[in-house]
């Protein structure tokens, strides 16, 4: 059976890649993609792939009503990615997200509905399986160490902070506890917001600089001893893409909302 499939940031710099990927997929198939830059166009003429003839929509909701799909893949902005998951649950397809800046409380939304029309939402920060092992061994430490802080970096571009990547690992070390703090924050002397950002338990400070893709790194300390863990993305979009298709050709597997690649892998 093939996997109907709408991609909403066909022609980003991760969504195109993945495109690409699924043109070369014999038991997937792109029916609709979304773009507001290229609307109206042959997602084909504009990746400069004669195998992916699918129309470019401006927005998901327009996609959706057009072609129906088996899976929705949310590969755009935070300012419209809940919409368009909301909208395409409502049209009974299962969602795979990749865009990051999602919060908990969008998530909580999101996961209602999800239940509601009993379909899978797989929400995935990093497609990278070295940002999956990162997530899993950071689990393992939190369990035996009990202080740690956590270090997101990102391009000067990237206008969300921390980046989905950092806020999916805080949501799991939650999970396990929070990290502990010798002097409280509120007894920070000087400016308390060196000490970073409290999310989920975890301190968090955010680096933007140029040269920074995507990075994370959590340092857990006990005395005398330091852990370090982390994981840094180059330029290319090739390490997301193979994560992706799993999450594609799994998710309908799933009901409900589900955090993490993992859910879908035997780790």
């Amino acid at each position: 059976m093939t996997i109907r499939i709408c991609l909403a940031g066909a022609t980003g710099w991760a969504g195109s890649a993945l495109a690409l990927a699924i043109a070369k997929s014999s038991d997937l198939t792109l029916v609709a993609a979304v773009s507001r830059t290229h609307a109206q166009r042959n997602l084909g003429d504009v990746l400069n792939d004669p195998n992916l003839q699918c129309p470019i929509y401006a927005t998901a909701a327009e996609a959706l009503s057009a072609q129906p799909c088996d899976v929705f893949f949310e590969y755009t902005k935070p300012d419209v990615a809940k919409a368009n998951i909301l909208a395409a649950l409502q049209h009974g397809a299962h969602v795979v997200v990749g865009t990051s800046g999602l919060s908990d409380a969008d998530y909580g939304d999101i996961a209602a509905v999800a239940e509601t029309q009993q379909k899978g939402v797989l929400a995935v920060g990093n497609f990278a399986l070295t940002v999956v092992l990162l997530q899993k061994f950071a689990e393992m430490a939190a369990k035996y160490i009990p202080q740690w802080e956590i270090i997101d970096y990102a391009s000067d571009r990237k206008k969300d902070a921390p980046s989905g990547t950092v806020r999916e690992l805080t949501h799991r070390l939650a999970a396990v506890r929070p990290s502990e703090l010798t002097v409280p924050l509120e007894e920070t002397q000087g400016e308390a917001g060196t000490r970073g950002a409290r999310l989920n338990g975890s301190q968090v400070h955010a680096l933007r600089l140029p040269s920074f893709v995507i990075g994370a790194e959590i340092i857990f300390a006990m005395p005398d001893q330091r852990l370090t863990i982390r994981h840094d993305a180059g330029s290319s979009a090739a390490p997301y893409v193979d994560g992706a298709l799993l999450a594609i050709r799994q998710v309908h597997t799933l009901r409900g909302l589900h955090r993490g690649l993992d859910s879908v892998m035997d780790l």
